[in-house]
């Protein structure tokens, strides 16, 4: 859902109206409100049952979708982008936590693994997808698809998925779940309205400040809690650490590409909706075997080798894809995402 609208954009942005800002909030708004509420929804699921949270999640996430196909409105679809979102927070942690807590350690990693390669080739896949119902239909389309796949994902979790949950946690830290969705709503407002006001006006730089000294007193304010919501004293864990930072990366990196990458494709070199989606399919050709080889690569070899061999395959396809412009072949668009997959 994060990657597969990029590739209406340019049909979005004609049949809307919807200004660059506004395209930026149609994608941002999902995300915004999935990264905010994730800790909180997260802790509710682990309380009252994550299938529970799941199907809730699930059923917010179709009736979003449902709704957004019927909007005309970009300040009506950005709203309802962020209804999506909520939903996203639900399914997102319960579907980790169930594999973690259902799984035997010694098939857990295996588990993580295809959860790892599921998660990442769908972001893919669902670009070729929505290519594809493009092709014949409108932007609605790629909503309607949304519809469809939480029906077959509530059908599939009533049939398969356990019950599981930890019922004596501690009482949910309302104080912490405030902070963190406040922080990052302003922070990340401010970064996506700077373009329009300026990066140096005074309203972009109090909203980026006023974001970070919220954020600053969360970690105050969980490292005080008995029950934080995220204790902060994770992070001196250098492992933990530095797998958070990498991941954090990764996203940021991956995310900001195809947001870009959707229009070069369409609006600079013209290629057709599927066309634009097929081109990446060198990503997720090597993405998903590799995925799944990981856990085996770690076991010979440790963490360590194939963690920066990673990050250094994400780094040279970013470095390949830098030289792009409006006349380069397609072969180094492949040089770019084949290494950007595997890493």
């Amino acid at each position: 859902a994060m990657a597969s609208l990029n590739v209406a954009l340019p049909d979005l942005a004609r049949e809307t109206h919807a200004t660059q800002t506004q395209l930026s909030w149609i994608i941002d708004a999902y995300s915004l409100v999935f990264a905010s509420l994730l800790l909180p929804a997260g802790a509710l699921g682990d309380r009252f049952g994550r299938r529970r949270a799941l199907l809730a999640g699930l059923a917010i996430f179709g009736a979003g979708s449902a709704a957004a196909s019927l909007t005309t409105e970009p300040s009506t679809l950005i709203m309802l982008r962020g209804v999506l979102g909520v939903g996203a927070a639900l399914v997102m942690p319960a579907t980790l936590s169930t594999i973690t807590s259902t799984f035997p350690r010694a098939q857990r990693a295996r588990a993580v693994s295809v959860w790892a390669a599921v998660a990442g080739a769908s972001a893919l896949v669902g670009l070729f997808a929505s290519g594809a119902l493009l092709e014949g239909w409108s932007w609605r389309s790629v909503f309607l698809l949304n519809v469809a796949l939480a029906l077959v994902a509530l059908v599939g979790t009533l049939l398969f998925v356990p019950e599981s949950a930890e019922p004596r946690q501690p009482r949910l830290d309302v104080g912490g779940a405030v902070l963190a969705v406040a922080g990052l709503v302003t922070l990340v407002y401010s970064v996506i309205e700077a373009p329009t006001r300026g990066w140096a006006d005074p309203v972009t730089l109090a909203g980026i400040g006023l974001g970070l000294a919220v954020l600053a007193g969360f970690v105050v304010f969980e490292l005080r809690r008995e029950n934080p919501l995220l204790d902060p004293r994770l992070f001196r864990n250098r492992h933990f650490a530095a797998g958070s930072l990498s991941i954090m990366l990764q996203f940021f990196v991956f995310f900001g590409f195809v947001f870009v990458m959707m229009q070069y494709l369409q609006l600079v070199r013209g290629d057709s909706a599927l066309m634009a989606a097929t081109a990446m399919l060198p990503m997720a050709v090597t993405m998903v075997p590799v995925s799944r080889a990981t856990p085996v690569l770690v076991g010979r070899f440790g963490f360590r080798g194939p963690w920066v061999a990673g990050l250094a395959g994400v780094a040279a396809g970013m470095g390949i894809l830098s030289r792009l412009d409006a006349s380069s072949p397609y072969w180094i668009i492949a040089a770019g995402l084949v290494p950007l997959g595997a890493g």
